[in-house]
């Protein structure tokens, strides 16, 4: 998945998204100062503030409506009849302690940039959590246990307020074949060996799979094709998700992850759509670009080609889909965020308006007060404004991915010290 798994499933272009933005923020700007022959004495060059990503907030004790408190989350016990998550939840916490074992946690905490957040203290607050989910008898007794032991660190968000843009990705199941034939042609490639020896600039899509993705036998990639799709438009969508499930054409299931990719930034598809005037950005969905597509297959050619960047990826058996951290992602309880600036592997609390099943096909959106843990990233994932959260794999997964956005918060748990 990422990159991992999953790059954003709306950040073709969705109309609610804004995809490709910069975390000024948290970006160190170069401020020219005169030479020191034209400094007064009494005159330093000024250090430009740096915001940190995450501050803590005072939320009290006190809550007149619960429904509308931070940790209200009633998707652990069930709710209508359905059966609660509150096991799928608990592995997933596990899938964090685990990374969190590892040397790899601890080199990235080592230089973590918030004051406080540590790997023990990350650590400590997941195994707390745990025991809180598993001793509580409902959402209210979670609630108020976790708003009493635990303080919350907020995104400044995108705007240095709190705004978090939110998307959704999912893992597709996709038909394919472990040979090229007349109808399955387009390929999915492993990483090539000698990749981190590649000179930059990288390759371009265009020039790695050729403008219809057919460059074949003349591509550098020749030898390295891993399975083939009928649709080219599939192959994309796994480069845009990261991973995806595959149903092979010998009745066996395997999956893909993300191994690599060339270094090139996100283009949305969509935007080049919209700004063509082949669709309205207004409005615009996952499932109306793919039917545009579908509708008009020459125009593949077009625009494929223009995000230039090209992802490699690992074959990993009938297995559960992974994130960037090389743990598995939960359905709704695993998110991607910018993980230079988000505690990976942490326990976090997010906030936002998400699609649910209705009935007769439909779907209607629930405003939710979830707990997750932060196992993923991807690309177009940037700055601390951006959350995308895992729906889980199959069609309706994607139906409800194609359609979330809007702007919610993010919290990150901590133990009081």
């Amino acid at each position: 998945m990422r990159k991992t798994l999953a790059l954003a499933s709306l950040s073709l272009g969705i109309a609610l998204v804004n995809t490709i933005w910069s975390a000024v923020a948290q970006v160190p700007v170069t401020i020219p100062v005169p030479t020191n022959s034209e400094i007064p004495p009494s005159v330093k060059p000024s250090t430009p503030e740096i915001q940190p990503p995450l501050v803590p907030v005072n939320l009290g004790t006190d809550c007149a409506s619960q429904y509308s408190c931070l940790g209200w989350d009633e998707q652990i016990w069930g709710q209508s009849g359905k059966v609660g998550d509150r096991q799928a939840l608990l592995a997933s916490i596990d899938n964090s302690l685990r990374y969190l074992a590892g040397n790899k946690a601890a080199e990235v905490y080592q230089n973590y940039p918030v004051p406080g957040i540590t790997l023990d203290r990350v650590r400590r607050s997941l195994v707390r959590f745990r025991q809180l989910v598993v001793s509580a008898k409902s959402p209210a007794q979670l609630q108020a246990a976790v708003r009493r032991e635990f303080v919350f660190y907020k995104s400044v968000g995108n705007d240095g307020k709190g705004t978090v843009k939110f998307t959704a990705y999912y893992e597709p199941v996709y038909t394919a074949s472990r040979v090229k034939t007349s109808v399955y042609k387009y390929p999915l490639y492993r990483l090539p060996s000698d990749f981190d020896q590649w000179a930059k600039p990288h390759p371009k899509r265009i020039e790695l799979e050729g403008k219809d993705g057919l460059l074949g036998n003349k591509s550098r990639l020749h030898g390295l094709e891993m399975l083939w799709f009928r649709d080219r438009l599939d192959a994309y969508m796994i480069h845009i998700q990261g991973s995806a499930q595959i149903q092979l054409t010998n009745g066996k299931r395997t999956s893909v992850s993300y191994a690599g990719g060339t270094d090139y930034p996100w283009t949305s598809i969509g935007k080049e759509l919209a700004k063509d005037g082949k669709l309205p950005l207004d409005g615009l969905t996952m499932p109306r670009l793919i039917s545009y597509f579908h509708q008009h297959p020459q125009e593949l050619s077009n625009y494929l080609p223009r995000w230039e960047r090209f992802v490699f990826f690992s074959e990993n058996g009938a297995g559960q889909a992974t994130g960037s951290l090389n743990v598995p992602v939960t359905p709704e309880r695993s998110i991607a965020t910018d993980k230079s600036l988000m505690p990976p592997g942490a326990l976090a609390l997010i906030y936002n308006s998400f699609p649910y099943p209705a009935g007769s096909g439909r779907l209607e959106s629930r405003t939710v007060s979830r707990y997750v843990l932060d196992q993923d990233t991807g690309s177009a994932i940037k700055g601390p404004g951006r959350v995308d959260y895992f729906m889980g794999s199959g069609k309706l997964a994607g139906d409800r991915a194609g359609i979330t956005g809007g702007n919610g918060s993010l919290y990150y748990l901590l133990l009081k010290e």
